[in-house]
C-alpha cells in the first residue's frame, strides 16, 4: 500500500468475500446528539408539565406526630406544592377550610379535639398524613409528707395514672420571683431523679434538701403534664424560753441564770438575738452586706454558743429584727440607695416625726433588704439556729397615705410582707431549721395597721409569736376592763383570736409573755397566769420577754404546778 492511495477493505474475518464499510457521515450526527436527546426527555418527564405532579409537602406536625396540651394551642399546619391553592383538604374524610399565606396554604388545628387524624390533600398529587391529638393531661394525687425535722430527707408518694414520668417541678432560681423581687439563696435546693410510676399509677419520689414545700409534675406519652403541691409537715417541740440579747449572752450573770433554767427543765430553749433593733449583729457574721455597712459587733462566738445551749439541753431560737433597721438605712441613703428606706410622699425618709425617728425603717419591698435579711436567715441555719424568729417583720407605725415603698407595685403591703416569709422559709427549711414571726397582738383584728396578714402568715411561716403583753393593750380591749392588771383573761381571750383566725392552717402560736413590769407590778404570780392562760388555750410554748434578760424562776414553777394540778 503506498502513501497517498485510500487503502482498500480488508477481507471480511469470515473470509466470506463481504467487506467491512465504516459508518456514513449521515448516520454521525444522530449518534452525537442522542445523550442530549437523552436529557431532555428526562427533564420533560419530571417537569411540571409531564404530567406526574411530586406530591404535597405538609408542614409543622409535631414531633411523633401527636399533638399535646401546650404544641396544639395555636398549632396550624402549612401546605406547599404545585396546585395547593385549588387543593380538596379533607380531615377524617371532611373537608376543611384553609387560607393563602405564601407560596401555600395554612390549616388551623388548635381547636381539634381529642382523637386520631387522617389529613389528606388532592393537589395535581395527592399527599395523606396521620397524626393525634392527645391533650387529656394525667392525674396527679400527693400523699400527706410528715418529717421528723427541717432539712431532712422525705419521699414523695401518690398516684399518677396515665403518667410516664414523675419528678421535682424546680423552676430556675437566681432571677427573681413573680413580684420582680431577688430569689432568695438557698443550699443547693430540692433534689431527686425522676421515677416511673407502676401499672396502677403509684409512685415513690425520694428528695434530698426539700425545703418547705415541693412541687410535682406528672408527665404522660403525649407530653402533658399535671403539677401539685405538698408542704412538709415536722415535728414541733415544745418552745419555753427567754430572751436574751447578745450584750446578755456575753455577761455571765445574765446568761448563766438562763441556762440553769434551761438545764433544770423549767425553760427548753434560749431566744438570742442575732440582729436586734439598732441594726447590730452580734456574732462575726460573714453576709457581705451586713460588713460592708458596719452591721457586724461580734459579741459572741455563735457556734460556741449554739453548743453551750445544746449541751445545756435548750434548743436555739435566733432573733432577727427585720425591717427596723437604723444602720442598713442610714448607710443606703448616704450611698445613694434610696429605695431600701421607707420614705415619704415627699421623697425623704419616714419617721422624722415619730418616736422612732428618721432613717429607722428599711423598705420590705426593696429586693436589696430582702436578700440582705434572707442571707442573714440562711446563714444563721447554717451555723446551726433551730429557729430564726423575726421581728419587726411589718411596715412603720402610721398612717398608710405617709408612707412610700419603692418598689411594691401593685402588691399591698400585707401581700409582699407574706410573700418574704414563704421566701425565706423555704431557704431556712432546707438549711435544717424552722420560721417564726413575731407579729402585733392587734395583728388578729387589724392587719392593715402594719402589714400583718395573720391567716396568710400563718400559710407560710412555722409558728406566730404573737407579742400580747397585758400592759400593751388598751382599757376594754376584748371586754377586759383593765388588760395590765387582769393578765390572765387578756392573754386568754386575745390568743383565742388567733386560734380562730389560723385554725386548718398547722401553723403553732408561741406567745411573747411579759416578765417586766409597766405601770401595774408583775411578779411571779402574774407572768404564771400568763403562762396558764395560753396553756389553757392548747398553747404549751411561750418566749419570755424581759429587756434587761432578768427572769422569775419562781414564775415557772408557779405555772407548772397549777398546770400540773389541771
Amino acid at each position: 500500500m503506498s502513501l497517498g492511495r485510500i487503502a482498500e477493505p480488508e477481507p471480511s474475518p469470515e473470509g466470506s468475500g463481504r467487506t467491512s464499510r465504516r459508518p456514513s457521515r449521515g448516520l454521525l450526527v444522530p449518534l452525537a446528539l442522542l445523550p442530549v436527546l437523552v436529557l431532555i426527555g428526562v427533564l420533560i418527564a419530571f417537569s411540571p408539565w409531564s404530567g406526574s405532579a411530586s406530591e404535597p409537602e405538609i408542614r409543622g406536625l409535631p414531633e411523633g406526630e401527636v399533638f399535646n396540651a401546650r404544641t396544639l394551642e395555636g398549632a396550624e399546619l402549612s401546605i406547599h406544592g404545585s396546585g395547593v391553592a385549588e387543593a380538596d383538604i379533607r380531615l377524617n374524610d371532611e373537608p376543611v377550610d384553609a387560607r393563602r399565606a405564601g407560596d401555600g396554604v395554612v390549616l388551623n388545628v388548635s381547636e381539634l379535639d381529642d382523637g386520631e387524624y387522617t389529613l389528606r390533600v388532592a393537589a395535581d398529587a395527592t399527599a395523606t398524613r396521620t397524626f393525634a391529638v392527645r391533650t387529656a393531661p394525667p392525674e396527679l394525687s400527693l400523699d400527706p409528707i410528715e418529717a421528723d425535722a427541717p432539712g431532712e430527707p422525705v419521699t414523695v408518694t401518690g398516684t399518677a395514672p396515665g403518667a410516664v414520668t414523675v419528678a421535682l417541678d424546680t423552676p430556675d432560681t437566681g432571677t427573681g420571683d413573680d413580684h420582680g423581687e431577688a430569689a432568695p439563696a438557698a443550699p443547693d435546693g430540692p433534689a431527686a431523679e425522676p421515677v416511673e410510676p407502676d401499672a396502677d399509677g403509684a409512685f415513690a419520689l425520694p428528695v434530698d434538701n426539700p425545703g418547705a414545700t415541693l412541687r410535682v409534675v406528672a408527665t404522660d406519652e403525649a407530653g402533658n403534664t399535671t403539677t401539685a403541691e405538698v408542704e412538709i409537715s415536722i415535728g414541733f417541740p415544745v418552745i419555753r424560753a427567754a430572751h436574751l440579747t447578745a450584750s446578755a449572752w456575753a455577761h455571765d450573770g445574765l446568761r448563766e441564770p438562763v441556762l440553769d433554767l434551761v438545764r433544770e427543765g423549767k425553760l427548753t430553749a434560749v431566744q438570742l438575738d442575732i440582729k436586734d433593733e439598732s441594726g447590730e449583729i452580734g456574732y462575726d457574721s460573714q453576709v457581705p452586706l451586713a460588713r460592708e455597712i458596719g452591721a457586724v459587733r461580734a459579741l459572741y462566738d455563735a457556734r460556741e454558743a449554739i453548743e453551750e445551749i445544746h449541751e445545756a439541753g435548750g434548743e436555739v431560737v435566733g432573733r432577727i429584727v427585720a425591717f427596723r433597721d437604723p444602720i442598713l438605712a442610714r448607710a443606703s441613703w448616704e450611698n445613694g440607695l434610696r429605695d431600701r428606706v421607707v420614705q415619704t410622699p415627699a421623697g425623704e425618709p419616714y419617721g422624722a416625726n415619730t418616736a422612732y425617728g428618721s432613717l429607722s425603717f428599711t423598705n420590705f419591698a426593696d429586693p436589696d433588704t430582702r436578700r440582705y435579711h434572707v442571707d442573714l436567715a440562711a446563714e444563721a441555719a447554717e451555723l446551726g439556729f433551730d429557729d430564726i424568729l423575726y421581728d419587726y417583720i411589718r411596715r412603720p407605725d402610721g398612717r398608710l397615705d405617709g408612707q412610700v415603698f419603692p418598689g411594691l407595685g401593685d402588691l399591698t403591703p400585707e401581700e409582699s410582707i407574706v410573700a418574704f416569709t414563704a421566701d425565706t422559709r423555704e431557704v431556712v427549711r432546707a438549711h435544717g431549721a424552722r420560721l417564726g414571726v413575731s407579729v402585733y397582738g392587734i395583728a388578729a383584728t387589724r392587719p392593715t395597721e402594719i402589714a400583718q396578714d395573720i391567716p396568710a402568715m400563718a400559710e407560710h411561716v412555722d409558728y406566730i409569736a404573737p407579742m400580747i403583753y397585758p400592759s400593751h393593750w388598751g382599757p376594754g380591749e376584748y371586754g377586759v376592763a383593765n388588760p395590765d392588771a387582769q393578765p390572765y383573761d387578756i392573754t386568754h381571750r386575745s390568743l383565742a383570736d388567733f386560734t380562730a383566725i389560723t385554725e386548718g392552717t398547722g401553723v403553732e402560736i408561741v406567745p411573747w409573755l411579759q416578765d417586766f413590769s409597766m405601770g401595774v407590778r408583775y411578779g411571779p404570780q402574774e407572768v404564771a397566769d400568763q403562762i396558764r392562760a395560753a396553756a389553757d388555750n392548747d398553747m404549751p410554748s411561750f418566749l419570755l420577754w424581759n429587756a434587761g434578760a432578768r427572769y422569775q424562776a419562781e414564775a415557772l414553777d408557779i405555772a407548772a404546778e397549777a398546770l400540773a394540778g389541771d
